[in-house]
């Protein structure tokens, strides 16, 4: 069977194990029963922006042609760094964007991927997020008014402990399994006096601590994790045929080498499986 289609980042369903579809286009293909089989993805050289649909030579910002990603907001640095946040200075890219993704609840959370991280997601992202950075257990602890000072809640709190995925150390294996209330406990009395500053100046009700006892624990479809880790890329190699191994992240793990579906987002791609 062939299939043809843009690519967009993994869809991803909590179950034991996390179910994964791949979208091509309008198209979602289930990978879960090829785990163990032989597939081939092959670019065709046809890459277009998946927010104005431009062919472009090179995608930026996961999937954007360059004028896309120098004006639209989901590309701004603040993305990457919530803290920088500008909205309220009213120079926000596109203010209504800001009112649906950033001027919304998040959640503070802690994850173990490659070992304890903080983070921060949209309320609705829950448990994608987690799914997508290839966490085997998370935990949120926080629940902040808007994307800006869950950014300065995150700030204050990698001080303590990083606020980065070891992507390769993820896809050796699934980390040793470590008690998150009690990290998060920790981190909340080692941070108590910052975010109770953050409180002083925002209001009481826009910090909320929480006391979840159990957190999310996520397990991948994941036949054989890769003694050593190497990156495939279809902007050197534009045909990959190798056999799926297990998906993990928004990684497929193949006996080849590994290959981020995310990083390739808006390529025209050729899949074919039994």
């Amino acid at each position: 069977m062939k299939l043809v289609g843009h690519l967009r980042k993994m869809h991803a369903t909590l179950s034991s194990p996390v179910e994964y579809l791949l979208p091509l286009d309008e198209h979602l293909e289930p990978l879960n029963p090829y785990i163990g089989q032989n597939i081939t993805l092959r670019a065709t050289g046809q890459i277009h922006c998946v927010a104005c649909g431009r062919k472009t030579k090179k995608s930026y910002s996961q999937g954007h042609c360059y004028p896309c990603s120098q004006s639209l907001a989901a590309c701004d640095l603040c993305i990457m760094k919530p803290e920088t946040c500008h909205y309220d200075k009213g120079t926000c890219r596109e203010p209504e964007w800001g009112d649906e993704h950033c001027m919304q609840p998040h959640y503070v959370y802690l994850a173990n991927s490659s070992g304890i991280k903080v983070g921060i997601t949209r309320h609705s992202q829950v448990p994608t997020r987690w799914i997508d950075q290839g966490a085997s257990q998370a935990l949120a602890i926080l629940k902040v008014r808007d994307r800006r000072l869950s950014g300065l809640a995150e700030v204050a709190l990698k001080n303590h402990v990083s606020d980065r995925t070891d992507w390769r150390r993820m896809l050796k294996g699934s980390p040793e399994t470590v008690n998150l209330q009690v990290k998060r406990d920790e981190l909340l009395a080692a941070t108590s006096d910052e975010l109770a500053t953050l409180r002083e100046q925002y209001g009481a009700d826009a910090i909320i601590e929480l006391d979840d006892t159990t957190g999310a624990t996520i397990d991948y479809p994941v036949t054989e994790y890769p003694a050593k880790v190497s990156s495939l890329n279809f902007d050197k190699t534009p045909e990959v045929s190798a056999t799926l191994m297990g998906i993990k992240g928004q990684y497929l793990i193949l006996d080849k080498g590994v290959l981020n579906i995310r990083k390739f987002t808006g390529y025209e791609i050729e899949l074919e499986m039994p």
